[in-house]
Order: structure tokens, then sequence, then C-alpha cells
């Protein structure tokens, strides 16, 4: 029964760059298949696919959706991914799950260069995939050109399974060219068969010995077949395309309109022929999918309903899974079949499945679950996880809300592991990090509607810090009286700059006894404390402070005293030092296609980078990558301009490097606004 289910199963991601039609396409594929009575539009808001209110409001997908259908007895299973860059981590992390991969792009050689980073992935994972090249009625260059520009963006070879016939510039059908069968459109309904177009003779023969030369490269038999020049039967063809598409080594191309069905069923049928079933990855990955044992699967995404709570996606890389039964000893509160924002409970998923879990808490995204020893098992691979690039500092707009966000924002991280969240040290602001503007604001509108948590925002501050150029001795003497014993405490410090990075240090040449052993401790907490707001008004670094000399009361001295005389000669000396601003340095390695190579050193120098070097991205093809020096403070809005010179494609990394000192024409303006604040 189990085998039965995973021969007839297929998990398929649809993913793609943002607005290529994927949730449209999606949407066909349900109706098609018969899955769904009445398509839905993004205009409208009724799409299985989106049905967030937060997908809805912005006419795009933030999260991973899930959709199934049944077609030519074959049971579906379709993950609709974000196509946006700021939600790649969602698409990456379903991918994991996923047997096979349709990439939606649209018609557009100058948009073809936002798959890279996809195939990069696909093709890193081992992920058998197909390409739809969607929106053929907007098409302004020939498909032939379209496919070739593909090419230049996948390291496996592209294989052309349809070409186009066109009425003038209207997409009016197709010719399948493992069959050379032509076939008209219409909208709604299956294409019928028409006599072969002659004018597309040629084309299409150039196409379908594309398409034949490309297979031929991996079976010796098919290549004999055509250097004599023999016509390969359907069936061989077929044969070659599955087994070739099952182990990844090439990538069939299909062609159409999503938003008139265009295209559509024949990619069904492709994916009934030619797609591998779910045992195929979960080989690929080390398990044995047909074997009897403990159940083993992996969380692929978190939801927190309003209604049922926390949900896990999972995929059942083997054995079968039911009700009640426990993985890592968390007891499995119910399991659903999604298909949008409806759930359907049913009692057991099998092999090769892609179901809901309920209540499973402390489970996370990319987990991996099983009813055995957990501790005997490999845990699966799971994606990545993306380095944040943009921040907002957050606070509820209610003071009584502060009790509260702590755990919400926990939630939040487990529905969207892209986030991360910290209180500075240095600032104390509450700081959302994310994969863009987007990005948090979509999960600020999370916080919201989930959680009741409304949110005021600003750019997160810079934390500077502040260090001295001079030397000057200072004289701090503390004295109070008001009955009984009294307070006294005086010192003298030597106060004096350190190498850049060498932080704080304190030391006493005391000699006689002038200040007793047991008071010197206050003294040094009394110069920290002061430490921690310079006369710039921020943290001091790179200062050394020795106590050289000082004086003691018998009855009235005490560790406090000798702290509060400390601070007054901190107080008296630090301005007398030369105190000068400084900010952070990241170092940052900017990755982008090397055509965009120029924008990104002019990127980088026009905000006052220095550039340390760029070379060859090693393991992409045809990409840079640009390694600097930037301040922090120009790097708050780094990430939008960089995609925005880079058709979204560009990313960085970054890491804190080192504190220099801040222009002077800057640090006024610094230090004008952190005095009006």
């Amino acid at each position: 029964m189990n085998q039965n289910i995973l021969d007839r199963s297929r998990n398929v991601a649809l993913v793609g760059p943002y607005s290529s039609g994927k949730t449209t396409l999606l949407e066909s594929l349900l109706s098609v298949s018969g899955a769904i009575t009445r398509k839905g539009t993004i205009k409208d808001g009724n799409t299985v696919g989106d049905g967030s209110p937060e997908a809805r409001d912005r006419a795009m997908t933030v999260e991973v959706s899930v959709a199934s259908s049944t077609y030519q007895d074959i049971s579906f299973t379709f993950l609709d991914c974000p196509g946006s860059v700021e939600f790649a981590q969602e698409t990456y992390n379903a991918l994991v799950g996923a047997g096979a991969a349709i990439v939606v792009c649209e018609a557009d050689i100058a948009k073809v260069l936002t798959l890279a980073p996809l195939f990069k992935m696909l093709d890193d994972w081992e992920i058998p995939h197909l390409v739809f090249v969607n929106k053929l009625d907007r098409c302004k260059d020939s498909f032939m050109e379209i496919l070739h520009a593909l090419k230049a963006v996948s390291s496996r070879p592209l294989v052309p399974q349809q070409y186009p016939i066109r009425q003038d510039t209207e997409l009016v059908g197709y010719i399948d060219l493992v069959t050379e069968q032509a076939y008209q459109y219409h909208a709604g309904s299956p294409a019928d068969p028409i006599p072969f177009p002659d004018h597309l003779k040629d084309d299409e023969k150039a196409a379908r010995d594309e398409m034949l030369e490309v297979l031929a490269d991996f079976d010796d038999h098919l290549l004999e077949e055509l250097l004599e020049e023999i016509n390969p039967p359907k069936e061989e063809i077929l044969k070659d395309l599955k087994q070739d598409l099952s182990a990844d080594l090439v990538v069939p191309v299909f062609l159409g309109i999503a938003e008139q069905d265009y295209g559509v069923r024949p990619l069904l049928d492709a994916l009934v022929e030619e797609a591998p079933h779910p045992g195929v990855t979960a080989e690929r990955r080390g398990l044995k999918p047909e074997a009897p044992g403990d159940v083993i699967a992996q969380v692929l995404k978190t939801y927190y309903t309003p209604q049922g709570g926390k949900l896990s996606l999972v995929r059942v890389w083997q054995g079968e899974l039911n009700d009640g039964m426990s993985l890592n000893g968390v007891r499995v509160g119910g399991i659903y079949r999604l298909m949008g924002q409806q759930q359907e409970s049913v009692t057991q998923a099998y092999t090769g499945q892609i179901v809901a879990l309920s209540r499973m808490e402390g489970v996370l995204t990319g987990d991996t679950l099983t009813s055995g020893d957990l501790n005997k098992l490999k845990p699966l691979p799971k994606a990545d996880k993306l380095e944040p690039v943009y921040a907002l500092a957050i606070t509820p707009e209610h003071r009584k809300d502060e009790v509260k966000l702590s755990s919400a924002l926990g939630k939040l991280l487990e529905e969207d592991p892209a986030l991360h969240w910290e209180q500075h040290g240095d600032t104390r602001e509450i700081i959302l990090w994310g994969q863009g503007e987007i990005h948090i604001k979509v999960s600020l509108d999370r916080l919201r509607r989930k959680y009741n948590l409304p949110m005021t925002t600003h750019l997160p501050r810079i934390p500077y810090k502040e260090t001295i150029r001079g030397s000057f001795k200072s004289h701090g003497r503390y004295k109070h009286q008001s009955g009984g014993h009294g307070a006294f405490g005086d010192v003298h410090l030597e106060i004096s700059p350190l190498s850049r990075g060498e932080g704080f240090k304190f030391t006493d040449t005391i000699v006689g006894g002038v200040v007793p052993k047991q008071y010197i401790p206050g003294v040094e907490t009394g110069v920290r404390e002061y430490l921690v707001q310079g006369p710039l008004g921020f943290p001091v670094v790179d200062v050394l402070v020795n106590l050289s000399d000082g004086s003691y009361h018998t009855v009235d001295s005490s560790e406090q005293a000798f702290k509060q005389a400390a601070r007054v000669a901190m107080t008296e000396g630090m301005p007398k030092c030369n105190p000068v601003l400084l900010e952070p340095i990241l170092l940052v390695k900017v990755l982008v296609p090397n055509e965009f190579t120029s924008k990104g050193l002019q990127l980088v120098t026009g905000r006052r980078g220095q550039i340390l070097g760029y070379e060859s991205l090693e393991g992409w093809q045809n990409w840079d990558q640009v390694t600097a020096h930037l301040p922090q403070a120009e790097m708050q809005n780094f990430i939008i301009e960089l995609r925005s010179l880079t058709l979204g494609v560009g990313f960085f990394h970054w890491e804190y490097d080192h504190l220099q000192e801040v222009p002077d024409r800057l640090a006024e303006n610094v230090l004008a606004q952190n005095s009006a604040t």
C-alpha cells in the first residue's frame, strides 16, 4: 500500500522571481486537474496560494503555501514559494523537501538573470527541475533567444520540449518537440491537434535537434541513432527525459500563458511522465523510503494559525506516520492535508507525503523528526540560514505591551527563521533584523494582527564609541559630611590613550599605601562607570587609566567614597584629553553578477567604503565578489540600493571589523543629533 502511494505521488515546488506568475500557475494547475471549480486571481485576492492577509495586502506571496490535487491518478502536492528575494529563506526551506520544482520565469531576456541564485540552490541540492516560460503573450524576444539566455544562468543543460506557434505577436499554440505534433490553444480547455505549420519547419527542427543532442550526451544509443540520421521513437525520447530529469542531469523547458491555462496541461503531463516520485529524492539523501522501520520526517515550515495554533509542515521521508504517534518525544496532535488556508484532517501520512502536524511544541523548521531514537539518527541536511541584511528598531505603541513582546517575537521567529532580534548592548534598542524592508514590514503586520502588538519603528542608532588622542593627569576629591561618619576619597589619575582595539586597562602605581588596597577596586569601578558615557556622550574605549597617588581618612574613607572620587577625576580630566568620535567599520563581501561589478564598486566607494579587492566568486558562474571596509552608518539602506542596481539578485555578507575615527565634518553632525535627542 505504501509503495503504491509512493509511486503515485509527486511533490512539486513552484519557484521563480517575483511577478513571474507562480501563484497564477498554481491556480491554473489546480483548476485543470479539477481540485478547484473556479479560478481566483491575484487582483481579486482569492487565490489558493495567497491566503494570508499579509499576502493579499501586497498582492504577493510572502510564505510557502500548500495545495493538493489529483491528475491522471497521480497525487500532487504543490508548494507555492515566494518569489521576492526578501522571502528566499521560505523558498529554500521548502525546497529541501521537494521531489521536483517548476521554475517559472517571464518571457523576458532582461529578467532571466534573476534566476541565477535559484538555479544555484536547485543545482547544489540536486533537485530535478523544469522551466515554464510564462507570459508569452507579452514576449518581445524569440523563444530561442530566451532559451539561450536561460542557459547562461544554469549549470545544467536546458532541453526545449516545445516550440511556440504565433500569429503575428499572439501565442496561439505549440509544437511538441517529442512527437512533432502541433497544437492550438483554447482558453479553459485542452489544446487541439492541428496540421504542422510549414513556415516553422526549420525553426522547429533546430529546436528539436538541440533537445536530442543534449539527451544524446547521456545516452550512447541515442547518439548512435543521431549519427546514423535515424529519427528516434517517441518512447525512447520520453524514457531519456524521465531518466535524465530524475537524475538532475537536464532541465526540460515548457512554455505558455498560465493566466489563460495555455501550456498547463502539457506541463502536468510532463510531471506525470517525467518527474520522479518522492522516493528518488529520499534515496539521494541516503534514506531507504521503501524499507520498514522508524518514521523519519523533516519540518519544512512552521505556521501559527489564529484558530489551530502551531502547525508544522513536514515531509515524511520514511515510514508510516499515524495520528497520536510521538516524534522526538512530542505527541502528534493531529495530521492535516493543507489546501491553502484550509485544513483537512487525516489519520495517516505515508512516505513521500507532505502534511501538517499540530501542537509540535519545541519543534523548529528544519528539524529532523523520528519515532525512533533521535540520538542514533544523523540529522537530515537543511537549508542554510540567510544572514540578516536590513534592520529596524521597534518599540510597542503601548507601554503595557512590552512584557509580551519577547514571547510574540519568539513565535514570529519560529514561523520565519530569516528573522533575528536583539536588544543592543549599547543603544538598548530592540532591533528586528531581516532580509529587506518589505520582509520586516510583513513581520510587523503579523505582530499586529496575530498578537495585537502594534509597533513604532525607526532606523537603528549607530553604536558610536569615543576615545582620546591626548593624555592628562587629573585629580579628584570626594568629601561629604552629614553627621556621624563622613565620606572621603582622594585620587590622582593618569589618563592616556591606547592603541585601537585594546579596550580599557586600569593599573595602579600606589606606593606607601597612600590609597589602601581595599579601596583601589572602588577607584576602578568609578572609572568604568564613567566610561559608559564619555564627554561626547558615547561609550569610551581604548583608554588606560593609572591610579598614581591619593590620600585617605582613617575613619571617613570607604570604597564607595573612592569610587565617587574617581568619577570626579574622570569628569574633570577626560574632556582635556582631546576626545574623538569612533564609528564601527564592517568587513563586507558584496556578491554580484559580473556585469554589475562596476556598479557594485561605485556603490561601495560612494558610501565611504574602502575597496580591498574583487575576484570571481567561487562556485558561481559569471559572478564576482567585492571585498571592502564600509562604515556601519552607510549600511542601513545598502541592501535596497544594491538590489535596485542588480535586478534584485545582488547580496552581501558582513561582519564587524574595527573602529575608526569619524571624519570631522560628519562627527559634528553626529554629535549635534545626539545632543538633540
